[in-house]
């Protein structure tokens, strides 16, 4: 987990933060990160990958056949 440090964060900012943390029953650093968790990644946010698969449903899917190459790697040579 990262650790992000907030300097001259005004006093009264503070004071609100404490004050919604309590509201919520929750500590400050835990009401801090879900507030920066749902300003930037909001519930209601496009998934690319979910709206990829339901443009594809539209168009029946893809069916894809695949097989792997099975044969041996060979080391690469830096030389």
């Amino acid at each position: 987990m990262s650790v992000v440090t907030v300097r001259n964060l005004p006093e009264e900012t503070h004071r609100a933060l404490k004050a919604r943390a309590k509201l919520h029953h929750k500590s400050t650093e835990a009401e801090i990160r879900s507030i920066l968790e749902d300003v930037v990644r909001p519930k209601n946010r496009i998934k690319l990958g979910t709206e990829l698969a339901k443009f594809a449903q539209e168009f029946g899917g893809v069916d894809l056949d695949i097989t792997r190459d099975q044969s041996p790697i060979e080391p690469a040579s830096f030389e």
